[in-house]
């Protein structure tokens, strides 16, 4: 009889454990990998009118309508400002220190109305804004400064002091919605 020879089988990795190492790399990475996540742009929004109410009347004294077209042009009451000066004509429009009649009655009254087009480079549209809570920001500043002898962001959150400041210069802005 003729032994036959048996045929032999291939080495053989066992692959059992392949699914729990797969399973701790995904782990690893998902604990180990950072998501930038984009905040935006932090405003607190005033509650919406009541349908049956009317808006409160605004004196167009008050008001400082703010136009950046799409070319990136800022219009200040509808006269072109270079985007720098912007700040320095908010901060004496918002604090009036002469008493001029065509400036703000106060700064609890002075409305900040900013407008954009749609086709406005972003950009701009955030310089633009970022110059306008910088406005705010000095005049707060300027206040805490020659009320407590301390900058605006030294005082703690909340306390009387900063409500104080916030009181005087309440940032009333608004964002009105692009032209189509």
């Amino acid at each position: 009889m003729m032994l036959k020879k048996k045929k032999r089988e291939g080495a053989e990795i066992n692959g059992s454990s392949m699914a729990d190492i797969a399973f701790l790399l995904l782990i690893f990475f998902l604990v180990t990998t950072t998501i930038n996540v984009d905040t935006g742009i932090g405003m607190v929004l005033p509650p919406p009118l009541d349908p049956e109410q009317e808006p409160p009347p605004i004196r167009e004294r008050n008001l400082m309508k703010i136009l950046v077209n799409a070319q990136g042009l800022v219009l200040m009451d509808e006269e072109p400002v270079p985007i720098t000066e912007v700040r320095t004509k908010l901060i004496e429009f918002i604090d009036n220190p002469e008493d001029n009649e065509e400036l703000a009655v106060s700064p609890d009254a002075a409305i900040v109305s900013l407008k954009t087009q749609r086709e406005t480079p972003y950009s701009i549209y955030i310089d633009m804004l970022d110059e306008v809570m910088g406005a705010y920001k000095d005049l707060r500043d300027a206040a805490s400064r020659s009320n407590y002898g301390v900058p605006y962001d030294a005082l703690a959150d909340d306390s009387p002091q900063q409500n104080q400041i916030q009181d005087m210069y309440p940032k009333k802005i608004s964002i009105a919605e692009p032209d189509s």
